[in-house]
């Protein structure tokens, strides 16, 4: 392997660590719960995807501390959390995707690894009268059903793309778009994992290149056909 080679390599493998799941586990993080016990109380967020349930995301999720949050870009990512050190706790670990996030304040101060969980998974992994308990978490692989989806929102001039449903690493830091008479171009993330686009691509189908935090890319070529209308979802091609 010739010297180019070895660097980006390097370079992958740091993203990995830094990005990536399968990492090790961390203690210094505590959890709470909110939500319910059928965690409607946890539909919309700063995700930006709704109704977590259609989102295909289920009951067990979590709102992140701004460490964890980073800024949005951790949206669709997957942890197992395991509740350590504490008389409530339950032999268990869980499983949950990041939807939300939890405001700055208490156990949620900027400087804190904290997870705000849905009464379901904190009850995974503790007694809920607990009401708080030290965890340990790390990153995993999100598996999912189905293909990524793509919800287009917006008006001829303004395309807002939710993408949703996403596996391997989960958080998408990077998305392309390109209609059928266009070359590919970058989206802008307007908020949460919603994307935008401010060319007039009506008429024409849309092809998507999502990449991930660990730096994986898919591309799902005409998701859309040239008949889509705004308010509609597609799906496309899914991570390993």
């Amino acid at each position: 392997m010739g010297f180019v080679g070895i660097l980006v390599m390097g370079f992958l493998c740091l993203c990995s660590l830094v990005h990536g799941y399968g990492g090790r586990w961390i203690n210094d993080a505590h959890a709470t719960f909110y939500g319910g016990p059928d965690a409607s109380g946890t539909l919309g967020g700063a995700c930006g995807y709704g109704n977590v349930y259609s989102a295909d995301y289920g009951i067990k999720t979590t709102a992140l501390s701004p460490a964890l949050f980073d800024n949005g870009l951790s949206c669709g990512a997957c942890f197992e959390v395991r509740c350590v050190n504490n008389q409530k706790c339950l032999p268990a670990s869980v499983v949950v995707t990041a939807t939300n996030f939890c405001p700055p304040g208490g156990w949620c101060a900027p400087s804190l690894h904290h997870f705000d969980l849905s009464q379901p998974a904190f009850q995974t992994i503790a007694q809920p009268i607990a009401g708080v308990v030290p965890v340990a978490y790390r990153r995993v692989k999100c598996a999912r059903k189905g293909g990524i989806k793509f919800r287009i929102e917006g008006n001829p001039n303004f395309n807002l793309v939710l993408i949703s449903n996403v596996g391997g690493a989960g958080d998408v830091h990077a998305v392309y778009i390109k209609g059928g008479r266009n070359g590919w171009k970058a989206m802008v993330r307007n908020w949460g994992q919603n994307w935008q686009s401010n060319d007039n691509l009506v008429g024409q189908s849309l092809s998507f290149k999502v990449i991930t935090g660990d730096g994986h890319s898919l591309v799902s070529y005409n998701v859309a056909p040239s008949g889509w209308s705004f308010g509609q979802t597609f799906v496309g091609r899914q991570f390993p």
